[in-house]
């Protein structure tokens, strides 16, 4: 089995992800040690949460040791594709926190509402609704 347990967010400004990935999702941040690493709780249905049915996970946001992403740069990495009941309004929400559209919400047969944005660090971040407006 090889299941995706963790993530990581690269950031230039630790403080300015911690607070756009908290306004936009609610998700909670906590300083690891004296390390330039936050961990990140997704929230009910994540690997932590063991009491509380659902398939999250949980990840960790660190000091980008160089530059941000120069925009239209293609993705060095991993992209992260965050799940929604709404994706339209999670989609506007993130916009109105800094983020840039990449993609706009797309319906796709058989996969649902589909999205990409830039966050205000230059990282590529998807959203999908399984179901279609």
């Amino acid at each position: 089995m090889s299941l995706v347990v963790h993530f990581e967010i690269h950031a230039s400004d630790p403080q300015r992800l911690i607070d756009f990935y908290g306004e936009v999702f609610g998700w909670t941040f906590t300083r690891f040690g004296e390390q330039p690493y936050w961990i990140i709780d997704t929230g009910e249905g994540s690997i932590r949460h063991v009491d509380v049915p659902g398939f999250g996970i949980n990840g960790g946001l660190v000091q980008r040791p160089g530059p941000a992403p120069e925009p239209g740069s293609p993705v060095v990495g991993a992209n992260l594709v965050v799940g929604t009941d709404d994706a339209d309004a999670v989609y506007a929400k993130a916009l109105a926190a800094g983020a840039v559209e990449a993609m706009p919400l797309e319906d796709q047969e058989g996969v649902g509402r589909l999205g990409y944005l830039i966050d205000p660090d230059g990282n590529l971040l998807g959203l999908i609704a399984p179901s279609m407006d």
